[in-house]
């Protein structure tokens, strides 16, 4: 077991997601920067679709009841072991008994604990992700456990990597939207020539981004939306769905994120900026 000495803001187990659901409403979840995890499970050669803990913000304080190895993956943050210092995308072997604490978040929003094998949460509907509306639980309090595999042997391929980090891009590569072809030639430019700040509103449902771009009267049809769909509100407001945003919407969803920029922009925090720009394909058109 993994036990939750101090939960921090909001730490939760996620995988890759939960798929095939959303004709019910139910949205994908998992990872908001599955960059940074996939790198994680890869050190540790588990599943790439191996459960993990996403913290956000504020991190926790957490115990091993178990000997496994451990990757940190993610934002930047002070994080010791027993004391000790320790750093992102390299492998450590931890014993029952070791703490593990996090300090002053440095850069980024959002960073992982990944363990040999992954972490052992319920599976519900074909995934671990925590959601509260249809899990027990949405994120840790203080006290809570989570079972993961003993592990005392593993001896990895590789253990530690340097790798290029996408904390600092603040570029959105994003492909046109069903509702794209309504934005007006002053709405195009708003879109393409400047940046936005992300709101105060900013969660693992949605981004909103402060500045607006000219107000509209289109209204659609309630219609399917994706984890990166940029929706326009008639007040010319901005939203980017995440993760757990909701599967259908009334607002022109005018761009679509990659799948990169999905984890680029899963990184950013109030007051940070962004900006838009196509994929070369796009372009192209």
């Amino acid at each position: 077991m993994l036990k939750v000495l101090k939960s921090g803001f909001f730490t939760s187990v996620q995988d890759m997601g939960r798929f095939h659901h959303r004709n019910k409403g139910v949205p994908v979840s998992g990872c908001m920067d599955q960059l940074s995890v996939f790198k994680a499970n890869t050190l540790l050669e588990n599943d790439p679709n191996s459960a993990v803990l996403e913290i956000t913000m504020t991190g926790p304080t957490l115990q091993f009841e178990k000997d496994t190895f451990i990757v940190l993956a993610g934002a930047l943050i002070t994080v010791t072991l027993n004391n000790e210092p320790v750093q992102n995308y390299k492998v450590y072997k931890v014993k029952a008994g070791d703490i593990l604490s996090y300090g002053k978040l440095k850069k980024g929003f959002r960073f992982y604990l990944a363990v040999k094998g992954g972490f052992n949460a319920p599976v519900v509907l074909g995934s671990q992700s925590f959601y509260k509306p249809i899990t027990k639980k949405g994120r840790f309090v203080d006290g809570d456990t989570i079972p993961y595999k003993e592990n005392k042997d593993f001896s990895p391929k590789i253990s530690e990597i340097k790798v290029d980090s996408h904390l600092d891009e603040t570029v959105l590569e994003v492909h046109k939207a069903p509702e794209y072809d309504v934005l007006s030639d002053r709405q195009l430019e708003a879109l393409f020539s400047r940046e936005f700040t992300i709101s105060k509103e900013n969660n693992r449902m949605a981004y909103q981004l402060s500045e607006t771009i000219e107000t509209h009267s289109h209204s659609i049809l309630t219609s399917a939306t994706l984890p990166g769909t940029v929706q326009l509100t008639p007040a010319g407001k901005l939203i980017i769905l995440m993760k757990d945003g909701q599967t259908t919407g009334g607002y022109p969803r005018i761009l679509q994120l990659s799948d990169k920029s999905i984890s680029v922009l899963s990184q950013k925090r109030e007051g940070n900026t962004v900006s838009f720009k196509f994929i070369q394909s796009e372009q192209l058109d």
